[in-house]
């Protein structure tokens, strides 16, 4: 039955696992993608540019921010980021299922701009755990975590909004709920009605 594809906004404060629940969902859902956004942040150890992120530099990002090319972008933890809207319109008018792992205020601005998004919220069990792992990512300075940890309160506080919340305490049951949420999402009524209605005369 084809349907329009279906974005899912999925936000979470640094070190609750965000990134690492999208990739595997991804690899066990079929049909869904991971929506590659533009940053000006350094890549970090591994990453691929156009596979994780398309790194460009200030004055490119600001440039196809002026000529209105993003349907979301903000600046978080001092670096820009941003989702093309050629990007979305292309995967939902080709019928797949989009994943967008992007923060809050993106995520607000997606909100007013797209019909039928769904969006997913991730929580780390607790702060100390969130710290921890942010420690263990080895891959920021201490100010840098100190800021993420400041920010994350308020991340959370924006939580109560989202259609889902999933606490990512364990790894393998938070990846189970959101391929739940997914699944589920393609069976709500109102995406596949108009599918269905020739058929059975509905």
């Amino acid at each position: 039955m084809k349907r329009e594809g279906i974005i899912f906004i999925i936000s979470a404060p640094s070190g609750a696992g965000k990134t690492s629940l999208c990739k595997e969902v991804i690899d066990i859902c079929q049909g869904v993608r991971h929506s590659v956004s533009y940053t000006t942040r350094q890549a970090r150890p591994g990453e691929v540019h156009g596979r994780d992120y398309y790194f460009v530099s200030s004055e490119k990002f600001r440039s196809m921010a002026d000529s209105g090319e993003f349907a979301e972008w903000a600046e978080v933890h001092g670096n820009l980021y941003g989702t093309a809207i050629s990007t979305l319109e292309e995967y939902r008018n080709n019928n797949v299922d989009v994943i967008l792992d992007i923060d809050c205020q993106g995520a607000h601005q997606l909100k007013q701009r797209f019909a039928g998004g769904v969006f997913i919220f991730i929580l780390p069990p607790s702060f100390h755990e969130l710290r921890r792992r942010l420690d263990r990512r080895n891959s920021d300075t201490e100010a840098v975590i100190e800021r993420r940890i400041l920010n994350a309160g308020a991340e959370i506080r924006e939580s109560r909004w989202y259609d889902y919340i999933i606490v990512n305490d364990d790894f393998k049951q938070a990846l189970n709920e959101l391929k739940s949420v997914i699944l589920a999402e393609r069976c709500r009524t109102a995406r596949v009605l108009e599918s269905i209605s020739k058929k059975f005369d509905i």
